[in-house]
């Protein structure tokens, strides 16, 4: 039984997917578009300054070659309206020994004077950017002849307003975008949590008060309109038996009577009659309880389909044949009421009637164990606890859990794992682990294969598991296998791939179970992992 503090309603599941999946994508949209921003503005700001940096040498070619240093510095103090300049610097290039002198210079309203940087003419050939400056050297040419150069320093203030106003700008938006998100989760959580809400107090209604005559109303959604059709038929049908017993309790009641006014006139035949037909009553009696429990399963199979598609199947045949006992029964009814009920039917409709719920209780007692495997994966993937746990278990249920991913596919699982292996350790890590690589596979492994195989072994030696995984699928590529676990290495950049399967999987390995893992792959040839991590082994019988 799961307790009930520990399950999760539907209203905060949903309220909390909602909200995680437009935070995630909110926060993955602004930090890239920022990003993008930024550079894109600072790429201005560098050809902005280069700009500058080209006019002033041309404007100094002739005072470099008149060596007018006055006239520059003139020229050079009508940027004092570029406020993010702060130095500017002119070197002239010595002709008889080719070495540097300062000739010209300007320093911006409140900046003072900066260094020459006569021996940093290489480093600043491109644009230098540090955290609050943004420096550049170009040469003077004439006649592409170079005869000096021009540096350039120039602060990022305007581009740090910019920056802080466009991260201010996308908190508010994503504030906004996250408050619509919480306002349309919580309308949504109403509507499919009211039909809920309204079918279950019904059927407290029924179990409490044994009102049969009570109805589900129509719901606007479809599904939950089906499962409300569904418990309505079963309460029809529920309330169609009782009346018929009522009325055959009527008839026993007036055929005792007269047979109390003719008992004298009876033979020991009649007696013997007489006393099977209340056997048969006797009989009707159980099967008509065994018949209002099969429905009562039946509809909780209905509700549990609309849960976990999975479970249809074993579901669908305890309602086939749960619907086959009733007509059976409706047939032996009618025979009885008809006086022409014989000991053979009613022995063939027990045995149909045996096997038929025998049918019913296979079934459900499967889909309780569907049910049962998705839970235990589910509270494994959120628990980071250690545990006892059987790994072919373990295993087995996270290939259940992943069903509809590869029943999609022609893929094939092998596990190798001894059927009795009980380990003290952690199941959560290991079940993502085997979710990651076998996603891993399917997506990037086989991409253009019809038919793979991945196979799955674990051996145990000593206090040492050992899981291996392998496929035959398409392999690594020599350019990423060195890196394979480092996060964003990816074959499916802008296809959708993220590059952190992998990594995900060796921060699980090396330090939640505290062990290492080892890639080895051949191009065209699939991949084989080796996972050893410390385990306390309970049994391997």
């Amino acid at each position: 039984m799961i307790a009930i503090d520990k399950t999760t309603s539907i209203k905060s599941a949903l309220i909390w997917v909602i909200m995680l999946t437009c935070s995630l994508t909110l926060c993955l949209a602004m930090v890239v578009s920022t990003l993008q921003d930024v550079k894109l503005q600072r790429s201005k700001l560098v050809s902005q300054l280069q700009g500058y940096a080209s006019i002033i040498a041309f404007n100094a070619r002739d005072s470099i070659q008149k060596d007018d240093a006055d006239i520059e510095d003139n020229r050079l103090n009508s940027f004092k309206a570029v406020t993010m300049l702060h130095n500017v610097h002119i070197y002239k290039l010595l002709p008889d020994s080719n070495e540097l002198s300062f000739f010209a210079s300007y320093n911006g309203e409140g900046v003072g004077p900066f260094p020459v940087q006569f021996d940093r003419i290489e480093q600043f050939s491109r644009p230098y950017i540090s955290d609050n400056h943004i420096e550049l050297i170009q040469p003077v040419r004439l006649d592409k002849q170079i005869i000096g150069y021009v540096y350039v320093r120039a602060n990022q203030d305007e581009l740090s307003s910019y920056i802080q106003t466009r991260i201010l700008l996308d908190i508010f938006i994503a504030l906004i975008a996250l408050g619509s998100a919480y306002f349309i989760s919580t309308r949504l959580q109403q509507r499919f949590t009211t039909p809920i809400e309204t079918l279950l107090t019904v059927v407290q209604k029924v179990a409490k008060e044994k009102d049969y005559r009570i109805r589900a109303p129509i719901a606007p959604i479809k599904e939950y309109n089906m499962l409300s059709r569904a418990f309505n038929t079963m309460l029809d049908r529920i309330e169609q038996q009782i009346s018929k017993l009522q009325q055959a309790e009527q008839e026993n009641r007036q055929l005792t009577l007269s047979l109390e006014q003719k008992i004298e006139q009876r033979t020991d035949a009649l007696k013997t009659s007489n006393q099977e037909l209340l056997n048969t009553l006797a009989t009707l009696h159980q099967y008509q309880h065994q018949i209002v429990e099969t429905e009562k399963m039946a509809s909780l199979g209905q509700m549990v389909a609309g849960v976990a598609h999975e479970v249809n199947t074993p579901i669908g045949l305890g309602v086939t044949a749960s619907t086959l006992m009733q007509d059976k029964l409706t047939d032996i009814q009618k025979a009885f009421h008809e006086k022409k009920l014989t000991s053979s039917q009613l022995a063939k409709f027990l045995a149909e009637s045996k096997e038929n719920l025998g049918i019913i209780y296979r079934n459900m007692e499967r889909a309780a164990s569907l049910i049962s495997s998705f839970k235990r994966v589910a509270v494994d993937q959120s628990n980071d606890n250690r545990r006892k746990f059987n790994m072919l278990q373990l295993i087995n249920e996270v290939l259940l859990s992943m069903r509809p991913n590869l029943k999609k596919t022609q893929h094939q699982v092998v596990v190798n794992c001894p059927p009795n292996l009980e380990l003290d350790s952690k199941p959560g890590a290991i079940n993502q682990i085997l979710i990651n690589l076998i996603m891993n596979s399917l997506i990037h492994a086989f991409e253009h294969i019809e038919q793979g195989t991945m196979t799955i072994s674990v051996i145990v030696e000593g206090s040492n598991c050992r899981l291996s995984y392998s496929d035959n699928g398409a392999g690594v590529p020599e350019a990423i296998k060195k890196r394979i676990f480092d996060p964003f290495v990816t074959t499916k950049r802008g296809e959708g791939g993220s590059g952190l399967g992998l990594h995900l999987v060796y921060n699980l390995v090396t330090q939640a179970l505290n062990g290492k893992i080892q890639l080895e792959s051949t191009l065209g040839q699939g991949i084989d992992i080796q996972i050893d991590f410390p385990v306390i082994v309970i049994s391997q019988a």
